[in-house]
This record gives structure tokens, sequence and C-alpha cells, in this order.
């Protein structure tokens, strides 16, 4: 037993790289084969993603150890120590956040094995890198190579965006690209500005030498993390420079949207990782810059999403404002820089994410069944069985009115049903109401909001009249999304007459059936998962463990020559791995 857990403590450093060299494999691989093995291409995806959710687990397994409030794993790929070399850091956040991706693309690449995998070419590979490129940009511990997985994703995803072709989409598409070019140069000229700055882009030597920064460079410096932070604010879908993501992520099919209802969540990871790291307390005269801006940019961007949500009429549109209602959400907690506000912040974000993906999941089975009254399946000639299209009730009845109709037992079908259960779980979820994931997490974020000194708070801003506002907002706009599902539900389901009965594949039920199963586990573990954030909160805003942990990795040493003393054990470690 001793021997197995040495060979797995010395396993799991390296494995830190699996969630980057597996996609590009996969995708690398799927790019030699011929288009028209799209159904061989479609079992090694799942078969990838797979075995990709399972390794996610593991790390974060490996980072939540008991008794290791500071466990992370760091990893020197070019064996050079940081900040001259590439650094990959692995620690509660980015191991949740892998975990999600995993998800989250799990679900959707299932749900397009219907048909959507097949509506252009190169879907598996462009699907493989833009999980590389997630992958990567929540591992990196350096700006520059952040930036490059950046640009990675966002390539897999303008062909994702893309796929399936139609006017709609490549207009949609266009100014998608467009608005992320943009961004792709605010990325550039801020981390330029920051280099010249500071002579470094790695975050933690970042964090080292912020406080440091003479004061008359400190205008400079501030000015370096606004152009920064304006390219992560795009990204994360902040108002008014979010004009771009409803269009296109309603245009998308709906496995894309799926994962695209992720993405804007990796600029809310992307900032809470900076923020934290470059202007901590520990920041000296720069601490807490920007947290007044990052409040007000939620607090408008809640008020923009909930008024769209009420003026949408189609089903992909509130799911894209209600992607935006739950970025402005984690924005406006996470200005505030207090660790449980962050806790809570935290375990909002993986329920709205999922909520929002399954939304956009049943937005295309449920528009599917209302616009032409047909079958949500391909026809029975495909060879594969049905899902749910079974009834749930007897259609014989015994109480009948004077048309001989069934006045109780009417027949209700199965796939309606699961339909009808599936949206009002997301409505619940997104709404923030009890008794599901949403409303444990944004009870956690009123409670912080409402008690500032409680225990085990962290300085930050001290919510005052912003405070209340997002009190307040997260209060209204919680109804207001209530009352949009609500009238949507009503609409599709409630008013819906003379439309045959639904039917269902299982690669289209089990998707959102999982998603939705995992809002539900977090509801019932919300104790267990509500100590995990509060671990991850604190470490977060006290960087000075993610600091030392990347500054000391040490490469591993060549070969003894002869002649050479003999090195220590303790320089021969993993390279870089702490806990």
């Amino acid at each position: 037993m001793t021997g197995w857990s040495a060979f797995t403590a010395s396993l799991m450093p390296h494995l830190m790289l699996a969630p980057i060299m597996l996609p590009l494999l996969t995708a690398s691989l799927m790019l030699l084969l011929r288009e028209e093995r799209q159904r061989f291409k479609l079992g090694v995806n799942i078969a990838s993603t797979l075995l990709g959710l399972v390794i996610s687990i593991a790390l974060l397994q490996w980072t939540h150890k008991a008794g290791a409030p500071t466990s992370m794993g760091v990893y020197l790929p070019g064996n050079w120590p940081a900040p001259f070399g590439i650094v990959l850091v692995l620690d509660r956040l980015s191991a949740l956040m892998l975990v999600l991706t995993s998800l989250v693309a799990l679900c959707s690449i299932l749900f397009s094995a219907t048909r959507w995998h097949r509506a252009g070419v190169h879907y598996h590979p462009l699907f493989q890198f833009q999980l590389m490129g997630l992958a990567g940009a929540f591992l990196t511990a350096d700006l520059f190579n952040l930036f490059v997985f950046f640009e990675i994703m966002l390539a897999a995803s303008y062909g994702l965006l893309l796929h399936g072709s139609g006017r709609t989409r490549i207009e949609s598409g266009l100014h998608y690209i467009a608005i992320n070019l943009a961004a792709s140069s605010l990325f550039l000229i801020g981390a330029s500005m920051l280099y010249g700055i500071t002579g470094t882009l790695n975050m933690a030597d970042l964090a080292r030498s912020i406080p440091q920064v003479a004061a008359v460079d400190r205008g400079l410096l501030h000015a370096a993390a606004g152009v920064l932070a304006t390219a992560f604010l795009i990204k994360a879908a902040v108002w008014p420079l979010n004009f771009w993501l409803v269009p296109a992520y309603g245009a998308a099919t709906a496995p894309v949207g799926a994962l695209f209802a992720l993405m804007t969540k990796v600029g809310i990871y992307t900032l809470l990782r900076l923020w934290t790291l470059m202007f901590s307390g520990e920041a000296g005269a720069s601490a807490l810059f920007g947290g007044m801006w990052l409040i007000g940019g939620g607090l408008l961007t809640m008020v923009f999403g909930a008024v769209g949500m009420m003026g949408s009429q189609r089903l992909t549109h509130l799911a894209g404002f209600a992607a935006v209602l739950s970025s402005g959400t984690l924005l406006a907690a996470l200005g505030f820089g207090q660790n449980v506000l962050t806790a809570g912040l935290l375990f909002y974000l993986p329920s709205s994410v999922m909520a929002v993906s399954a939304l956009f999941l049943l937005a295309d089975l449920i528009d599917r069944w209302r616009n032409d009254g047909a079958s949500l399946a391909p026809h029975e000639t495909d060879g594969e069985a049905p899902f749910l299209n079974a009834q749930l009730l007897p259609t014989s009845a015994h109480n009948l009115d004077e048309d001989e109709a069934a006045l109780i037992g009417r027949v209700i079908p199965a796939a309606a049903a699961f339909l009808g259960l599936a949206f009002l779980t997301c409505t619940l979820v997104i709404a923030g109401l009890p008794p599901l994931s949403g409303f444990v997490g944004k009870f956690a974020m009123l409670t912080a909001l409402l008690n500032p000194l409680g225990l085990g708070s962290s300085a930050g801003h001290t919510p005052g009249l912003e405070g209340w506002a997002l009190v307040v907002l997260m209060i209204a706009t919680g109804l207001v999304a209530l009352i949009a599902l609500t009238r949507a539900g009503v609409t599709h389901f409630w008013a819906s007459h003379g439309r045959p009965n639904p039917q269902l594949r299982v690669a289209e039920g089990v998707p959102i059936a999982v998603l939705l199963t995992a809002c539900m586990v977090l509801t019932v573990q919300a104790d267990s998962v509500m100590r995990f954030m509060q671990a991850t909160a604190h470490s977060l805003h006290a960087p000075g463990n993610y600091v030392r942990a990347v500054m000391s990795a040490q490469p591993v040493p060549g070969p003894v020559t002869s002649g050479t003393p003999a090195t220590t054990p303790e320089a021969t470690r993993i390279p870089g791995a702490s806990q």
C-alpha cells in the first residue's frame, strides 16, 4: 500500500499535463482521418473527453487533501525555474474549472452525437482543440502562455460557431470574431505594458514585483492593468462590451452553445486569478485596485441581463442573457475582495454554468418540437431506439366528459414530461430559488454581504451602498429571471395544443439529465462542497503560498558526471512538485 501511494504521488504531478496533451493528441489523430469516418471520430471524441473527465476528477481529489489547506502542484515543462521558464500550476480553483469543463464538454459531445456533429467538417478536431485551450488557460501561470492558450481556444471557437453554416450564424460569427480579435489586441498591449514596468510576465513574479513598483510608475501600472482587464471583461461579457454574446451564442448549434456557456466564465476565472494575485491586500499601494470598477460593471451587467431576459422570446436568447446575468453576479461579488463572499460565488459558478448549458440543449429540443410539430428524434429508419416516447399514464380513463374525453388521468407523454421537468429545474437554478444549488450559492453570497465581519472574513471593500445594491439586485434579478422563464415555460408547455407527442433519443436526454443531476448533487453535498470552496477562497486571498510554491520550484538536475557532487534527495524531486 505504501509503495502504491508513493507511485501515485510521483505520477500525479506529471498527470497535470494530461488535460492539455490529451485533447492535443486526440485532435491531431482525428485530423489524419478522412472526414467520412464520422462515427469513428465521434467515438474517439467521446472516449477522450470521458478520460479527460476522469483525470480532472483525480486531479481535483489530489489538490483537496485532508489537512492540506494550500495543496497545489507546480510543474516546469521546459525544466527552467520561474520566472524564466513555462510554469503550470494546479490548485483547487484550476482543478475545479477542469472538472466543470470536462463535464460540460462530455454532455455537449454526447448531445451532438445524434446529428449536429455531421453538420460541417472538422467538428471533432475543433472540439478537442477548444478543450486544449480551456485547460491550458486554467493551468498556466504565465501571462504570455495564457495569451497563447486563449488564441487556441478562440481559434477553435470560431470554427465551432460557424459549424453548420447559415446566414445568421455567419453574421453573428463575424461579429464574434471581430470583438475577440480586438480583445486579443488589448491583451497583448496590456501584457506588454506590464512587462515594461515589472520586467516579468510570470503571475507569481508579478505578484511579488507589484508592491515594489516605484510611485512614479504606479499610474502606468494601473493603466496597464486596466487595459489587460478590459480584454478579460470583454470575454466575461461585462456591459456594455457584451452586445455580441447573445446573437453569437443563440446562432450557434445547441451543443456548441452549451459549451460556450462556459466561455464567459473563462474571463471570470482569469480576473479572479490575476486580481487576487496582483492586487491582493499584500499589493501595497495597489491593494484592491479596480475593485469598485468590477463591482460597478457587475451591477450594470446584472441589470442588462435581467432586462434582456424579460424582453426575450426565443429560448436561446433567454439562455444567452442568463449567462450574462450570472457573469454580472460573479463580477460584482468578485470586486469586494472578501474570501467568504468569494466562496459563495465559487459555489454559484458551476451551478449557473451547468444550468445555462442544459438550457441551451433544451432550447434546441423544444424549438424543434414547437416549430415543426414533428418528432424530436430522427426517423426510426436510422436504426436507433427513441428515448422517452412511452406514456406515463394509461390510455384508458373512467371519468369522461360529455364528449367522452378523460377528465382525469389524461395521457402525459413521457418525453414532454421530461422536457418540462428539466426546464423547471433550469428555472429554479438560474433564478436562485430553493432548494437547488443556485439558491445555496446566492444565499451564501447574501450572507457574506449582510455579515461582512463574520468569522473567517478577510479584509476587502466594506459592503456599503454598493453592497446593498448587490443584495437588492440579486433578489430582483432572480425574480425577473423567474418571471421570464416561467412565461417561456407557459408558452412552450402549458399553452401548446395540437402537437404530436415529442420523442427523444438517449443521446439527447442523458446529457441534460447529467447536467441537472450534477446541480442536485451540489445541493445534497452542499456542506462538503462549500468547505472546498471556502478552502479555495482562503488560498486565493492569501497569494503568498502560491507565490512561494511557484518561485521555489526547482528543475530536475541533469545526470551526475564524474567528479560532480551527488544531488541531495530534496533537489531530485518531481519538477516543481509542491504539496
